[in-house]
Order: structure tokens, then sequence, then C-alpha cells
């Protein structure tokens, strides 16, 4: 692979653009399958994915989850997580996150995947800050959002190392408080670990700028 030339010296870098910018949320359309496949097929993207242990989805398999759009079960909130300019339109589908309520009615999980080339880059945070402003805010009015009735959006990442960091990152720069370290809590790869457990409520301010 050819490596980019450097600047010149005295040029200062400039300024990555902020992912706030260029993230939009969307429902997914029946046009969306070819750029879904290409993340949605990944195995170190899917890893911890409902399908990781079974197959990988099909084509077809996925315009069956679009078409049938936020009635799917498990997820009745679900969005593609897009990459574009504000000017410029939604862009590309680069991953999807979805709010998906709990037993309890006022609460619901939060989960985001994007493609691999589109981690570490800020895309996380910014999609779960745009998910809870829609959750939680319709027209601009506090608790009147698109899942009717929850209060509380939480999520439950590895609590210390591991792959846990970069959604530890991610949930802190998108407003999410850390309440608890929870003991021994999920087994993962044959191993306990203790998980931390995040959580965003509908009185927490929202970081959209």
């Amino acid at each position: 692979m050819e490596e980019q030339g450097a600047p010149a010296a005295g040029t200062p870098e400039p300024e990555p653009e902020r992912a706030e910018k260029v993230v939009t949320l969307r429902p997914f359309d029946l046009a969306d399958a070819d750029d879904v496949i290409t993340w949605a097929s990944d195995p170190v993207v899917t890893a911890s994915m409902p399908w990781a242990s079974g197959p990988c989805p099909t084509r077809e398999s996925l315009l069956a989850f679009l078409r049938d759009g936020d009635s799917a079960p498990p997820h009745p909130w679900v969005r593609a997580v897009c990459l574009g300019s504000v000017s410029g339109g939604g862009g590309a589908v680069v991953g999807a996150v979805a709010v998906t309520p709990t037993d309890d009615w006022c609460r619901a999980e939060i989960g985001v995947v994007l493609a691999r080339a589109r981690w570490s880059v800020g895309l996380a945070a910014a999609a779960m800050r745009r998910a809870v402003a829609e959750v939680f805010v319709d027209g601009g009015a506090p608790r009147g959002g698109t899942l009717e009735g929850v209060e509380r959006v939480e999520a439950v990442v590895e609590a210390r190392g591991g792959g846990g960091d970069a959604s530890r990152r991610a949930l802190e720069e998108a407003g999410f408080r850390r309440e608890a370290v929870l003991r021994s809590y999920r087994a993962v790869e044959g191993q306990l670990r203790d998980m931390a457990i995040y959580s965003f409520i509908s009185t927490d301010p929202l970081l959209l700028h």
C-alpha cells in the first residue's frame, strides 16, 4: 500500500472533521442491502451480534430484515448509521444503532455496530448521541420521544481492558454515566468478566452540537 505524503514543514495539519457533523440516522431501506452486507458479513465486526455463532447473514435474510423495519423483533427501534456531509445528504450506511426495550417498560438497551473501517473515529459516540435524542425528544419536547414510556437507556460493557476500552470511551463521549461494576457478570470466551453498566436517562443533558 502506498504511503500518503506528509504535509510540508510548517504547514498545520487540518483538524479532523467532527463526527457529529457527518453522522445521521434514518430507517433502513431495501436499497441499503449492498452497503449493509459489507459489514454485516464481517466476523470481526459482528463477533458480539446475535448471529455470530451461526452462519453469516445472506443478502436474502438482510432484505427480509430491511422489509420488516422497526416491526422486526426484537428491535422495535433500529436505525441506519449514515456517514456524509450535512449539506450532501445522509451518505453511505456504515452501521446500525438499536434501542431495545427490556421487560421493564421504563428501560431500554442500546447497541451499535459499525463497519471496521469506521472504528475509533468517534462515530459510535455520535450515533448514540443522536439515538438518545430521538428516543427522548420529539419535536424538541422532552419525554415525548419515539419509544413511549422509556425513561432510561443503558449499556453493559466489559469493565476493564479487552475490547471494552473503545465501548466505554464511546459511551462516556455520548453522555452516558458509569454507574457500577457488576462482578463476574458475564462469561466471555469461557472466562467470567466484570462488566460496567452505563445509563442515560431522559433528564440528562443531550450532547448534540
